[in-house]
């Protein structure tokens, strides 16, 4: 009897159980779900809000690629001017280059040309001063012939001998001894003429027989020199301390005109007529 009555009470009490055990899982289930529901709805929720943002960023896309769209057809514009800008400055700047290479050129040239000019001046130059020299060394042979020409004539007044010049170049030799002073004259025949610090007259002239008479006119005092000939010194003393003068005439122009030169001393002062 005891038995009996404990199996009945032993099946609710296992029952109970399940249920509670069903009812524990239905609760977790339900509180899963719920849990599970927000968060799909909060995904959804995401989700949507994505959407829209993807929509909005895809708006703002489009704008951006149209206003992109704008700027590079206003840059390609602005390119295609600087461009067109950049092509005309390197035209101007290629211009400009062939002109200063051209004119550069035409400077070398030019420049060339006037170095070439001062060559052939410098040669010519130097041409010239080789002529010089040869007429230098000519003129240095030619005076070392007249000298070795000079004749040495006894003059009418000293016991020692003169030396003499015949015509100019000779006196001329007789000057780059430099010991005399010489001074050439022409006289005409009835004429009194200033030669140095003397006066001379030509008084008479014989060509035939190559004689002539001379007056000097030296310190107050005329000194008569007669029928005297063709390179013959004629020796007078004048000045404060007298010193040797010499009258040569060595040329017959006419019958009425002889040239010749006056000698005297360098210590002589210089006529004012001679400076």
């Amino acid at each position: 009897m005891s038995e009996t009555e404990e199996t009945p009470r032993t099946h609710p009490g296992a029952l109970l159980a399940a249920i509670a055990i069903a009812l524990a899982a239905a609760i977790g289930g339900l509180i899963w779900c719920s849990t599970l529901g927000g968060q799909l709805s909060k995904q959804q929720a995401e989700l949507t809000e994505a959407q829209q943002q993807n929509a909005k960023l895809g708006a703002d896309l489009r704008e951006t690629e149209a206003r992109l769209q704008v700027a590079t057809d206003e840059l390609s514009k602005e390119n295609g001017l600087t461009q067109k800008q950049l092509d005309e400055r390197a035209q101007a700047i290629l211009q400009r280059e062939q002109a200063d290479s051209k004119r550069l050129e035409n400077e070398q040239k030019q420049t060339a040309q006037q170095v070439s000019s001062v060559s052939n001046q410098v040669s010519s130059v130097q041409s010239d001063v080789g002529g010089v020299r040869t007429d230098l060394g000519k003129t240095q042979s030619d005076l070392a012939n007249t000298n070795s020409q000079l004749q040495s004539v006894r003059g009418d007044l000293s016991n020692t001998n003169s030396v003499i010049a015949r015509n100019h170049e000779e006196l001329v030799a007789l000057e780059h001894r430099g010991d005399r002073s010489y001074y050439e004259f022409t006289l005409t025949r009835g004429e009194r003429k200033p030669v140095g610090t003397v006066s001379l007259e030509l008084r008479k002239v014989d060509p035939k027989k190559n004689l002539f008479t001379l007056v000097v006119y030296s310190d107050d005092k005329a000194v008569l020199k007669p029928n005297r000939g063709l390179d013959e010194p004629l020796q007078f003393y004048s000045g404060k301390q007298p010193v040797l003068f010499e009258v040569v005439v060595n040329t017959f122009n006419s019958k009425n005109q002889v040239s010749g030169y006056l000698s005297v001393p360098k210590s002589m002062p210089v006529p004012p007529t001679a400076q």
